[in-house]
């Protein structure tokens, strides 16, 4: 693997359609080898995105107040907005191409990382993602604290993992997050009671993810370069 890109795009939450379409672009532009790994680092605005195996009734039952989008990732539907961290690895992997391989690797990172501030993070066979274990004194049932939905297109991978910082958790009460009904979701700042922003964690989530992807090297930049801005844009995906 070459240098390994994290492309950072800036403290403004992105619009979902906007991420979509560049996720899109980029991993064009590296099945044609063009450019090389990169990573999407960003916030979204909120959105929910529902990816291929979301049931009916894990949707929201009445109006939201942000956007339902289907996407072509596997898994459930999950939110993403501001003070949650989400990361786009738009990665070539190597043949024979092992998903699950590789989706363990994306919760090696995030364990990792959350590891730095205090936090044991566990993986829960059946479910992807990263949890925390049930806590009786505290009265707390096994929670998510990230969430991961991919998707591996001609070798290279698209969509990824959201690890949820500040956010506000109340966003996810309007939907049955991941199709799992039976565990909460929880966030670093809720866990630690005090604020840890994406910005702390950003530089702490691309070294980890760079060791589990073993890149020899790695850098950071604002935007993703090496990529031509398009003529016009692509139309939308549909949302519902």
């Amino acid at each position: 693997m070459s240098e390994l890109v994290f492309a950072r795009l800036g403290d403004a939450p992105v619009p979902y359609h906007r991420g979509w379409d560049l996720q899109k672009r980029i991993h064009e532009s590296r099945v044609a080898d063009r450019i090389g790994d990169t990573v999407l680092m960003l916030e979204h605005e909120p959105v929910y995105t529902a990816g291929k195996r979301t049931g009916k009734w894990e949707r929201p039952s009445a109006d939201p107040g942000a956007p339902v989008v289907d996407i072509d990732r596997g898994g459930k539907i999950t939110w993403h907005g501001p003070g949650q961290l989400t990361v786009y690895p738009i990665v070539k992997l190597a043949d024979p191409i092992d998903v699950i391989a590789y989706v363990r690797m994306l919760e090696e990172a995030i364990i990792r990382t959350i590891a730095e501030f205090g936090l044991v993070g566990e993986r829960v066979e059946g479910r992807t993602g990263v949890w925390l274990d049930a806590d009786p004194e505290r009265g707390l049932a096994e929670r998510k604290i990230a969430a991961i939905g991919c998707r591996i297109a001609r070798g290279v991978g698209m969509h990824g993992f959201a690890l949820n910082c500040d956010n506000d958790l109340s966003w996810f009460d309007r939907i049955v997050p991941c199709g799992i009904s039976d565990a909460g979701v929880t966030s670093i700042s809720r866990e630690l009671g005090r604020d840890v922003r994406v910005a702390d964690v950003l530089t702490i989530t691309e070294r980890h993810l760079a060791a589990v992807l073993d890149a020899p090297t790695y850098s950071h930049h604002d935007g993703v370069p090496g990529l031509a801005e398009p003529e016009s844009a692509e139309p939308a995906a549909a949302a519902v």
